[in-house]
This record gives C-alpha cells, structure tokens and sequence, in this order.
C-alpha cells in the first residue's frame, strides 16, 4: 500500500511543468471550444524568452483535446449523480466546501493572542425528504475538530458498516507545506469525505450527518478525563459489566454491548485481553466462535483482493509516470528543435537551409503537440486510475467493519467465560454452605450476591449478542452492496481508461501522420 506523498505524487502528477521556456499547459472543459481556453492561459503573446516567436506558433489547445465516453470527463459533477445508493438517481444529497477562513482560538487567558484555525463553508443542496425536501439548501460553518467528532461518532452508531475514512490531520504536514496550498488540500479532501458520507445508504440520512450539516455553531465535543479518572472510572464500571458488584443492580446492560473506550474502561479491557490471549494460546475453543463460512470465505477473499488492488495501484503510479516523462521528453525535444530551427533560419545562406528550417518546424510543432497529448492523456489516467486507490481507503473501511465484528464477538466470549465462572462459584459455595448444619450465613449472602451477578451477567450477554448480530447483519448488507459498487466502478474505469488511451493514441497518430507527409520529399530524395 503507498504511502501518503506516492498518493499525492500520482494525483498531482499532472501539475508539473516541464520546462521553464514551455508556457503553461492548463487544459479545461473538453466539450468547450478555444476560446474557452483563454482565461487559464498566459498571455498570448510570446514572451522574449520564448523560442516560439515568429519561429514556431503555439499549436491549438483543440489538438490536444479528447472527449471521453463519460459526462463527467469535464470536471463538473452534477449533483443529482453523487448519490450511488439510488440507481434512478431521483434522490441526491450534494455537498461542497469552499470559502476557508482563517479563525482566532477563543481562550479565557488574559495573555492576548492564541491559536489559530481554519473553518471551511459547507454547502448542501438536497431533495431528501429528511432534510426538508426539494428544493432544500443550507449552509453551515465548521472546522477540522468537528469532522473528527463526526467521524467518531459515526463509528460509534455505524459499527459493522464500511464507513468512508475520513482525512488524516496531518499537522505535520502543515507545517511543511505552504500554508494556502495546505489549506486547499484539506478542503479537497474534506470535500471528497463529505459526498462520500452522503452517498452512503445508511449514513446519509442519519441524525449525526444532519446535525453536522444543519445546525449552526459549534459541535459538542467529546469530553476528555485524565489517566486517574479513567482508572476510577474503569474500575467501578467493570465489576457491573462483566463481573456483577455490589451496585450490579444499577448497571446499563446495553453499555456492555459497546466496545471499551481506551483507558476509561480499563479492567474490562485487561478482562478482554485475557479473553483474547485464551482464544489464541489456551488450547480449548471459546464457547462462542465465528460460525459463517459464507463470512468467512469473503473476508479472505477480500484480504487477497487489497493485496492485488495494491499491486495493481503501484502499476498504475508508474504508468502515470511514464507518460509524464514521456509528455516532458516531447516537450523538451520540440523546444531543442524549435531552438534549432531559430538557429537555420537567422544563419540560412542557401535555399537548402531554408528549407531544412522549415521542415524543423514541423518537427517541432509535432513534438510540442504530443506533449500536450500526453499530458492531457495523464489527466484522464489520472482521474479514472484513481478508483484505484480510492478503494484502497475502501478496504481501510471495511478492515474497521471487519475489526467492529471481532470486538463484539469478544465482548460476547468474555460474558460467556464469566458465565461460567460465576455459576463455578456459586455452586462451590452452595455445597460447602450445606454442609454446615443451619447454614453459613455469610456463605449464602454470597451466594445471593452471585446470583444476582449472574443474572445482569446473563441481560448483558443477551444485549451483546444482539449487537453481535446487529453488526453481523451490517457486514452482510454493506458486503452486497460493495459487491455490486465495485463491478459498476471498475467497469466504469475500465471503459473510461481504455477509450482515452485509444483515442489519444489516434490523436498522437494523427500528428505523426501528418508530419510524416510533410516530409515525405525525404522519402522519395533517398529512393
């Protein structure tokens, strides 16, 4: 799997310039004509250290165009289609960011100044009978720390979906780059996230996703507690979750069915651990086990699916790379040959020269066309090779789906186990009390006590195992409809990334064609 600057390198590759002398090669909409162009291009006119000039004119920007199969090979999205869910496309959910400002940290300190922040504008446009109907549009402000209590939260309500991950904070990476260019970049992924989370089927509709992009000011924060009060908290809460204590009456059996949060559950976390170690290395299976072959059988199958999508991945960055090369070399060949053609005709003395400049200029102007070609070409690859790497952070989803499954079947390992302990205990003490003419009163308060753990122990397992099966249920539904996801978006690519290759190609053809009768007189000289 690469690493975060391959990604960028591969999806930016596009963006560099080849040569200082070359101008600036920004092509735009496909389906627009020339005169398009103009606004994203430097000025016409050659500047003195082009060697253009009157030697070589700019070919079109036209020659370098090639409409794809697909609509949205112009870079526009039309909201209706962000919606994958619905295969009408009747219902969509299209949000943008835009508009990033920079923030001062509100702070009680006197001491004046403080950090600083950026928040982003998003903008939703919607037909969602949940968020108001047709017609709908709203905007709202909010800032990195409130997509990361999102997507917290959504891993919390969504356990067992392939929720999209979200992007990485990268502080360092902040401070390194330049600070605009940085801020540009967070809002393009945070973009990208958002229509994700918006074209998922469950996710789209759900209470955190509207309240994140509805509700104005700022969002709730998760509060933190320090290392002892995590411990305290651990503490109290585990001898009513697994172990049944002296206030097991008072426990909310439903808390059991959540995964232990870091430290702040800390005993249940060792409990769990050993529950874990007993599963790998106790020599006897756990009472409860994964019982799906069906589940199973995908979960490998997936697991050699990421290894080849990787691969694939890593082919693709070097495709990407040769043809920037390739655009760069032509480049520089037809600036090598526009500055020898500059160099026939200022020294021509014989008609032959004159004729061998010209000639030279049609070279040249051929190169610079294949140039554009190329790197025109390596914008498509580029926008249809990158499904690739966007199910490589897919993968990274359905891993947390996957790891929400196997969390909850320990929960329910480590009740089962518990179970059986406290029964163990109850019936030792039960025998040895009867023994004891009248009884043994404290023995038969214990006994009480274990009973009683036993049956919140049992309401615990009981509420685990139907989170077990809720999760279980979620795999399933999101492993269908990644299935079918998949099929459509590789044919998609396929499709696209062929027919841009075939029709360059024929393009690039044309230009050497062209090029090859120009000089045909050579041709015929040696025959």
């Amino acid at each position: 799997m690469m690493n975060h600057e391959t990604q960028q390198d591969y999806q930016n590759a596009h963006l560099h310039v080849p040569h200082d002398d070359m101008e600036t090669l920004v092509l735009d909409d496909p389906s627009n004509n020339d005169q398009s162009f103009s606004g994203h291009l430097q000025p016409s006119q050659p500047s003195p250290r082009s060697p253009f000039n009157s030697f070589l004119d700019p070919p079109s920007y036209a020659e370098a165009v090639f409409t794809s199969f697909d609509s949205s090979s112009n870079g526009h999205e039309n909201p209706d289609l962000s919606s994958r869910s619905n295969p009408s496309n009747s219902d969509y959910l299209y949000i943008s960011v835009s508009d990033p400002q920079k923030e001062q940290e509100l702070t009680n300190s006197l001491v004046p100044g403080g950090n600083t922040y950026y928040t982003y504008l998003l903008t939703t446009r919607t037909n969602l009978p949940e968020y108001g109907g047709p017609g709908s549009e709203f905007s709202v402000r909010r800032r990195f720390r409130d997509v990361v209590t999102l997507s917290d939260r959504l891993s919390e309500s969504f356990r067992g979906y392939f929720i999209p991950i979200r992007p990485d904070k990268s502080s360092v990476e902040s401070q390194v780059m330049q600070k605009q260019e940085f801020v540009e970049q967070r809002r393009v992924a945070l973009e990208k996230y958002l229509r994700k989370l918006a074209a998922h089927p469950a996710i789209r509709t759900s209470e955190e996703l509207k309240v994140f992009l509805e509700v104005k000011g700022k969002l709730p924060l998760v509060k933190s507690t320090d290392v002892a009060s995590r411990m305290l908290d651990g503490a109290v809460k585990l001898p009513r979750q697994l172990f049944g204590g002296e206030a097991v009456g008072a426990v909310d059996v439903s808390e059991v069915a959540q995964p232990a949060k870091g430290g702040r559950d800390l005993l249940r976390l060792f409990k769990e651990l050993k529950q874990s170690v007993t599963n790998d290395w106790g020599g006897t299976k756990p009472l409860v086990i994964e019982e799906d072959k069906e589940f199973l059988e995908k979960k490998e199958k997936l697991a050699e699916f990421e290894q080849h999508l990787s691969g694939v991945s890593q082919q693709a960055e070097s495709l990407v790379k040769s043809q920037q090369d390739m655009g760069e070399t032509m480049g520089e060949l037809g600036l090598a040959f526009v500055k020898l053609t500059k160099f026939e005709t200022e020294e021509a003395i014989f008609e032959t020269q004159t004729a061998r400049a010209a000639d030279l200029r049609n070279v040249a102007t051929a190169a610079v066309k294949s140039s554009r070609l190329y790197r025109e070409l390596n914008t498509q690859t580029i926008k249809h090779l990158d499904k690739l790497h966007e199910y490589l952070g897919i993968m990274l989803a359905v891993d947390n789906a996957f790891s929400d499954r196997s969390s909850a079947l320990l929960t329910v390992q480590t009740l089962s186990s518990e179970l059986v302990s406290l029964n163990s205990r109850a019936e030792k003490l039960e025998a040895a009390s009867s023994k004891i003419f009248g009884g043994d009163k404290s023995r038969l308060r214990k006994v009480e006590e274990l009973k009683e753990a036993i049956r919140v122990t049992e309401n615990s397992k009981l509420c685990a195992e139907r989170e077990y099966e809720r999760i279980k249920k979620n795999n399933r539904s999101e492993l269908e409809r990644i299935d079918q996801e998949r099929h459509n978006d590789f044919m998609n690519m396929f499709r696209g990334f062929v027919i841009n290759q075939a029709g360059y190609a024929e393009k690039m053809a044309a230009v050497w064609e062209k090029l090859a009768d120009e000089t045909s007189t050579y041709s015929k000289d040696s025959s």
